[in-house]
């Protein structure tokens, strides 16, 4: 009887961290995995973004979303892209896993990118993704009842194809992007008479300002909008302050969900770190814990192009 119970109740945490992480606070979820560091990588919110960097364009995030909560969501994130020598066409890897509980999800895509100038150090880029996402759902990491076969090792999974497209605008100032990443709603079929929709078409809107304030600092505002068919709009609020392109601290909020701490550190021209901290607000706070975000970033160029002058 007591090992029922606790397979009842293992069951029930695990859809509670589903549903939370997919519904609560209304506008809190988004089916897409939410990275509080996307102005430093934006490949993974825009494939237009793809050789925006102008140079081979490596970078790993590691997400740990309300950590030291059995079952909460965990993110890795690898992407890779660069600029062709006509600096007009840019392409692209990313690999996404995301897991909640007994619910893991896999995305491989390829980006294209076509950026065509539109003014003096301004450009325009057109963006085109496709991959593919393979969803899997482990019911028989529950628990195993031999009395039960209906729950023993049982697994639901697919693979699908889907395409995503993307603008950004970008110049020395001013950066805008819209995209919409994943084209294609998903939804699992359990059986003739349920299906459960894994994904619907996410949208994302973003915009960052560089102020120059002196030599030695710059001010960086931004926001990212966020929006999902039955959900609310969300938004992340940004502001950055950052010191001779080499060190960076900002500070975000999350609508609903998070005070976000951001900080990021050019370690060589190449060579740059990032973390983030999400501290929950709301009320979501009392249920979940914090959130770190470590991020790695390596350009393959080795011009000083975009490193101040110490004078």
């Amino acid at each position: 009887m007591g090992s029922k119970q606790e397979y009842i109740l293992t069951v029930t945490k695990t859809l509670f961290l589903i549903l939370l992480y997919f519904c609560a606070g209304q506008a809190v979820a988004q089916q897409r995995a939410q990275f509080t560091q996307y102005m430093f990588e934006g490949l993974i919110i825009n494939p237009a973004y793809a050789g925006a960097d102008e140079a081979l364009s490596m970078s790993f995030i590691l997400r740990d979303q309300w950590s030291g909560v059995e079952g909460a969501p965990s993110t890795q994130i690898f992407s890779a892209h660069t600029l062709f020598k006509k600096k007009q066409i840019g392409t692209g890897l990313l690999i996404s896993n995301d897991k909640i509980g007994v619910h893991n999800d896999l995305n491989i895509s390829t980006n294209y990118a076509y950026h065509l100038p539109v003014g003096q150090s301004k450009t325009l880029s057109f963006g085109l993704q496709a991959g593919l996402h393979h969803s899997m759902t482990d019911y028989g990491a529950l628990g195993e009842y031999s009395n039960d076969p209906g729950l023993y090792n049982a697994a639901v999974s697919r693979t699908f194809f889907d395409m995503g497209a993307g603008l950004y605008f970008k110049s020395p100032e001013l950066h805008i992007g819209f995209s919409v990443p994943e084209i294609m709603p998903k939804e699992l079929q359990f059986n003739d008479s349920l299906a459960v929709k894994i994904s619907q078409v996410n949208y994302f809107f973003f915009s960052k300002y560089r102020l120059t304030l002196d030599h030695n600092l710059d001010l960086e505002p931004n926001i990212l909008f966020k929006y999902m068919h039955g959900i609310p709009l969300s938004y992340d609020i940004n502001c950055s302050i950052v010191y001779r392109q080499i060190l960076a601290l900002g500070l975000s909020y999350r609508r609903k969900e998070s005070l976000d701490l951001i900080f990021k550190c050019r370690v060589t021209p190449q060579l740059q770190f990032g973390y983030a901290y999400d501290y929950p607000v709301g009320r979501v706070s009392k249920l979940i814990a914090g959130s770190h975000e470590i991020a790695v970033n390596y350009l393959f160029r080795f011009k000083h192009d975009n490193v101040a002058s110490p004078r």
